[in-house]
């Protein structure tokens, strides 16, 4: 009960009767063009969290996805169905999470019939996991799921990785039971003294045991209202997290990997050698690939782990994308819109009188609108008008 007094956050049906329709004004005019905007704006604001003071991040993850494929996933309030709804967020959020997270790994684990299955080994190829997935939409959906099972697989993937980057497991969860096999608590507490951060999504209800493992492990706990709100919770994963546990920093050894070099005489056949990333499967075959500079094992895909020398493997644009993290953007200033500036410097659009509010940034001193302002927040991490000023474009944070 301990939990339950921490957590002072009322539920929606403990709260008081809302006369929601009362927020509703229109203007001099007759209209709520000027309002619907004013709404939509909140709600983009809402959705970009700023990042308070130093904080460590996880910029290297590894983050199992575990998806409920029992009986609940077959209901109809999300449509078509929970499991299909599931799979085609989830597509849209392994782009995303590797478009963030050039230098991390996932992988896919399933529920059901009390067991959990690992179906997607750790990597850094999107194009295979989204194969996975669109694999089992002709999945049959039966039994119950196992959390403790799932924890238990988690820890016994996640636990031999380096510790220079954070473990992560991530619970699609619809189901409102869990059948497991032992105590669960020692499950919990087993991933919490290893470091691994737990975060569940539930498509049903709140679940007990759910909220105490996310609050035991310094993880998230979301519960879905419709498929928009779904996507939102999914999408908020793909940011880093704060370091599961207080390491001290210190170097980590990369390797960037190369292709093999062209053959000189033109009648020779480039030699055939095995990818190390499908060598259980007995696939890729080939003569191109990167070439590990420690060891020369092959490899498909980038960034990876490799198998014979342990070595981290990436490239030069996967460090790239992955410096918006350490220094974001500087939250723009709001301010009310008084005729500062007749259009949006990013998208050139005259700013109306449905713009209450306009952003400016506090470098380049240039006005921008809230879509662009949200834009550059989420997606595009660089502020046009100090991009084009090249005395301005000091991305490391101020000393002083």
């Amino acid at each position: 009960m301990a939990d339950d007094e921490q957590d002072s956050k009322e539920y929606r049906w403990e709260t008081g009767y809302e006369k929601t329709w009362e927020a509703i004004k229109e203007d001099e005019d007759g209209l709520v063009e000027g309002l619907v905007a004013e709404f939509a704006q909140k709600a983009a604001r809402k959705a970009v969290t700023q990042r308070r003071g130093p904080v460590r991040l996880g910029m290297m993850r590894h983050l199992l996805v575990a998806i409920d494929c029992s009986e609940a996933m077959s209901s109809q309030d999300l449509k078509p169905t929970r499991f299909l709804c599931t799979l085609k967020l989830l597509e849209k959020f392994i782009e995303e999470f590797f478009d963030q997270n050039p230098l991390s790994q996932l992988g896919l684990v399933t529920m059901k019939n009390k067991r959990a299955e690992k179906i997607s080994e750790l990597s850094g190829n999107v194009r295979k996991h989204i194969k996975v997935v669109q694999g089992l939409s002709n999945m049959t959906l039966t039994g119950e799921p196992s959390l403790q099972n799932t924890l238990e697989l988690a820890g016994r993937v996640l636990k031999p990785l380096p510790a220079h980057a954070s473990r992560e497991l991530l619970v699609l969860f619809a189901s409102l039971t869990t059948c497991d096999p032992g105590d669960i608590s020692v499950s919990v507490q087993n991933l919490k003294n290893e470091g691994i951060r737990c975060s569940v999504i539930g498509l049903a209800a709140e679940v007990r045991i759910c909220k105490k493992l996310c609050q035991d492990t310094g993880g998230e706990y979301g519960v879905v209202l419709d498929d928009v709100h779904y996507r939102s919770l999914l999408l908020e994963q793909t940011s880093p997290p704060p370091r599961a546990r207080a390491l001290d920093a210190g170097l980590v050894k990369m390797g960037f990997p190369h292709s093999a070099p062209p053959s000189t005489q033109s009648d020779t056949e480039p030699p055939i050698t095995v990818c190390m990333c499908h060598i259980e499967e007995g696939e890729g075959v080939g003569g191109e690939g990167h070439l590990c500079p420690q060891c020369r094992s092959k490899y498909c895909s980038l960034p990876a782990q490799c198998r014979t020398c342990g070595l981290t493997l990436a490239s030069a644009p996967h460090l790239a994308r992955s410096y918006h993290h350490l220094f974001p953007v500087d939250p723009f200033e709001e301010l009310k819109n008084e005729g500062q500036s007749q259009f949006c410097f990013a998208c050139v659009r005259s700013f109306t009188d449905t713009d209450k509010q306009i952003y400016r940034c506090n470098r380049c001193l240039e006005h921008y609108c809230w879509e662009c302002e949200s834009m550059i927040s989420t997606t595009l991490h660089v502020c046009p008008g100090c991009a084009s000023r090249p005395h301005l474009y000091q991305r490391l944070p101020d000393t002083a």
